[in-house]
């Protein structure tokens, strides 16, 4: 088993006697599965559906002070914890960054992390692995204890990329972006079945529409190099079909109008980015439809 320490993720925790139905009145997710074994992964959104936030919701156990702790973008904290804040009102829960105390690490490959406290299954893909909520000072000696070898945090994104799962702030930003277009919709990351929530009405209007027309994709370079730096605009002949996302090793991810590179595969006209031709790959998982299909 590999693991590295996730430099770009930090950790919020939320507590109180109203900590779970809080969170569960917010997100995109059900909080009802939730305890120190087990994860869920969801997202804060504004009320017209973008995301404000996505994270990775764990509990502390009772015996350990109770409470919740968001594994999120490091980027995103501060507005998270004002946003929470906000939302707050008279709800009995505190909100705090805890960066300082803990840091994030993911786990993958042979095994499991049965020794590390706070380890739980990625609940987006079992091939995924693990994520860990751990104490900052001897961290690296934790996950060697575990059993893990360590390894750069380029061989995490190139374990995600591979399995075609996107990273804020990476592959889309938060800001810009809908819930299914940041895929969370196949990587469980909605519960369409749970009470409201924020940006609920939008996200429900998309699912049963049928309405997302842009995704994150993997995608790999058509000659087999390198792929583009991140940014940069994807072109089908003229127009602007989609924006290239991280990339390592000649595999990449995309934003990408799906329904535009079924226009530029029918009039065979190639995908460009950066003058790469692209390919979109359908990763294993999705059950959307996609370009090339049928």
């Amino acid at each position: 088993m590999f693991a590295t320490i996730l430099t770009n993720r930090a950790v919020v925790a939320v507590g109180g006697d109203e900590a779970r139905s809080f969170l569960d009145r917010l997100l995109t997710n059900s909080l009802a599965g939730v305890s120190p074994q087990r994860a869920c992964h969801a997202a804060l959104l504004t009320p017209q559906g973008k995301m404000v936030a996505e994270a990775f919701i764990t509990e502390i156990a009772a015996e350990e002070g109770g409470g919740f702790l968001l594994d999120v973008a490091r980027s995103q904290v501060d507005e998270l914890v004002a946003k929470l804040g906000f939302y707050r009102l008279r709800a009995k829960v505190t909100i705090a960054e805890v960066g300082g105390e803990a840091v994030v690490a993911a786990l993958w490959g042979e095994g499991a992390p049965g020794t590390l406290a706070h380890a739980v299954a990625d609940p987006r893909l079992p091939a995924l692995g693990f994520r860990a909520v751990i104490d900052r000072e001897g961290a690296e000696d934790a996950l060697i204890a575990a059993g893990a070898t360590l390894a750069d945090e380029r061989a995490y994104h190139l374990h995600r990329i591979a399995l075609g799962v996107p990273e804020p702030g990476l592959d889309y930003v938060l800001s810009e972006t809908f819930p299914h277009e940041a895929d969370m919709d196949q990587l469980a990351g909605i519960d369409f079945r749970k009470g409201c929530f924020i940006g609920q009405e939008v996200v429900s209007r998309m699912q049963h529409r049928g309405t997302a027309r842009t995704r994150v994709v993997p995608v790999v370079a058509t000659d087999g190099g390198f792929l583009p730096e991140a940014g940069l605009p994807v072109l089908a002949g003229d127009k602007t079909v989609g924006t290239m996302g991280s990339a390592v090793e000649g595999r990449g991810l995309a934003l990408l109008r799906l329904d535009r590179v079924t226009d530029a595969l029918t009039a065979n006209l190639p995908l460009v980015c950066g003058g790469v031709h692209l390919k979109p790959v359908k990763p294993d998982w999705a059950t959307f439809a996609f370009p090339g299909e049928g």
